[in-house]
């Protein structure tokens, strides 16, 4: 057979030891690869990886096997997709309603509305009694999903609650309901809690649960105002006794609180905001310290502010804000946050303005005693706590604590304030972090006990960590502030530690119910498989 010059010559077996000519040829693909349409010379005794040309042999490299490659890209690459839904249900993991009891419904639009009218309502009466964004929108999942109802979103803000129903089916559904008013109520929230909690374990239907929201709504409170006022007055009382001050500031303090609260309660009744309600109550509490102090009567009129100025503070304001901060609702953080600083605000303008009214009537300066160190208690440690259970049951009636959990909230202070007291004498931890330190404890016992007893943990911290604010430094910094004195660097740094301290116990107290999340996730569940995921 005649052949042309530069024809690839038909493949055979190369003799061994010899190398063929067919090789040279396929050597010439680039990287080694065969010539399109030639099989592939098949080399016995030699490696598949070297290529024998006439010239010589050339190494090929080696080629990772398939398997070796998918499995080094699993190890590397994330298996999840950059965008993935998130089951909505799976926010109720570490809840106390982690395994709502599931009643099947048609998804149709007469069904659905009613519970879309019944949950906004449930989580309006939250948002108005101080509940934070996580136990609202919680409580809004777990009430729909066990209720039946599917596809449901949730947004929440300051002010605001949206549902929205959007089935993959049929019309979609939205609500919407502003809360323009607030108030304490922690008995009524926790009734509102244990609503929540029959629903999501199957014992309460719609209907019911309907009528059983709307008499607690309708409920009075546990306390009428002469028992809140006369609980305000001691609380302010007994506080001055705590922090150092003698019997006669005590008595100067009660008068004091009572004077706050009635003008506190009257700019409310008046329709005054509440920001020159505050104010006007905290410089009367200042100018009567003043008056007190110029006629010889009290020692240290700093205590008898303080005392006036404890239940002023919105210490429910700043751990709510500081629990919704961290939980992931930075809207309604802000939202809380600011309106927070607003009360502070309004504290310290009422500090100053009665400072600077006490210069009017020549009533003494107080630059020479609050350059001094502040007074330290000189009572026994057993006679302190007894004082600090009287004084969180005053305060706890005056933010409208249900009875039974009275002796509940003052038990979790008085641990609090031992741990305070602990850190600061015996650990060296300072006064700034011993607060903090307190406050984690605190919140931790808070939801362990809390959840035991039916009620949120909320309910049993806020009360309880009003022993812990630095009442005191809020008002020997403003007061030096106020009357430019020969170092007001030192007022603001002053002030801002006390800010620091304020923000420290709210973010105590969210760490502390954190870390006792996993001990409290399976309490109210009896399996997770009941759990119905959309």
């Amino acid at each position: 057979m005649n052949r042309r010059k530069g024809m690839p010559l038909l493949p055979r077996v190369p003799s061994k030891g010899r190398p063929s000519k067919t090789s040279s040829l396929l050597s010439d693909a680039p990287g080694g690869a065969a010539a399109p349409g030639l099989p592939q010379p098949a080399h016995s005794g030699a490696s598949p990886y070297v290529v024998h040309t006439e010239l010589g042999t050339t190494a090929v490299p080696q080629q990772a096997h398939p398997q070796a490659r998918t499995l080094l890209r699993r190890m590397m690459e994330d298996a999840a997709p950059p965008t993935t839904t998130f089951n909505i249900v799976d926010r109720l993991v570490g809840s106390p309603y982690a395994n709502p009891t599931v009643t099947e419904t048609e998804a149709a639009e007469d069904v659905a509305r009613p519970i879309l009218l019944f949950t906004l309502d449930l989580a309006e009466t939250m948002i108005r009694w101080g509940a934070s964004a996580l136990d609202v929108e919680t409580s809004v999942i777990a009430v729909t999903t066990s209720l039946g109802l599917r596809h449901v979103d949730i947004d929440i803000t300051n002010q605001s609650v949206h549902l929205n129903w959007a089935p993959p089916e049929g019309l979609p559904a939205s609500i919407l309901r502003v809360v323009r008013s607030s108030s304490d109520n922690f008995a009524g929230l926790s009734l509102v809690h244990q609503l929540v909690g029959d629903i999501t374990a199957g014992r309460v239907g719609l209907d019911f649960a309907r009528s059983r929201l709307r008499s607690i709504r309708r409920r009075p409170k546990p306390y009428n105002k002469p028992i809140v006022i006369a609980a305000g007055a001691l609380f302010a009382g007994l506080f001055v006794l705590v922090i150092g001050g003698t019997p006669r500031g005590a008595l100067a303090a009660v008068v004091s609180g009572l004077l706050v609260t009635l003008v506190t309660r009257l700019g409310d009744r008046w329709r005054i905001p509440t920001f020159f309600s505050i104010a006007a109550g905290t410089s009367v509490a200042t100018i009567i310290a003043l008056i007190l102090y110029s006629n010889d009567w009290l020692k240290n009129p700093e205590l008898v502010v303080a005392g006036g100025i404890m239940l002023l503070l919105p210490s429910g304001r700043f751990v709510s804000a500081v629990q919704d901060a961290i939980n992931g609702f930075p809207v309604t953080a802000v939202g809380r946050l600011f309106s927070a600083m607003i009360i502070y605000a309004a504290i310290i303008a009422g500090v100053m303005f009665g400072a600077v009214s006490g210069r009017w009537f020549n009533l003494p300066k107080l630059d020479a005693l609050l350059a001094a160190e502040p007074p330290k208690p000189t009572l026994l440690l057993p006679v302190l706590c007894a004082l600090v259970m009287i004084a969180v049951a005053c305060g706890s009636i005056v933010q409208q604590v249900a009875p039974r959990y009275l002796i509940t909230t003052s038990s979790i202070a008085v641990v609090g304030y031992l741990v305070n007291y602990g850190a600061v004498h015996f650990a060296g931890a300072g006064e700034r972090l011993a607060p903090a330190a307190a406050a984690v404890v605190m919140g931790l016992m808070a939801r362990l006990i809390g959840l035991r007893i039916g009620t949120t943990p909320l309910v049993l911290a806020v009360p309880a960590i009003v022993i812990l604010l630095p009442g005191l430094s809020i008002f020997r910094s403003m007061y030096g502030m106020a009357l430019e004195t020969s170092d007001v660097t030192v007022s603001i740094v002053n002030m801002f530690t006390s800010f620091t301290i304020i923000l420290g116990v709210a973010a105590g107290v969210a760490l502390g119910d954190t870390l006792a999340r996993p001990f409290t996730k399976d309490w109210n569940a009896k399996s997770r498989r009941r759990i119905r995921r959309r």
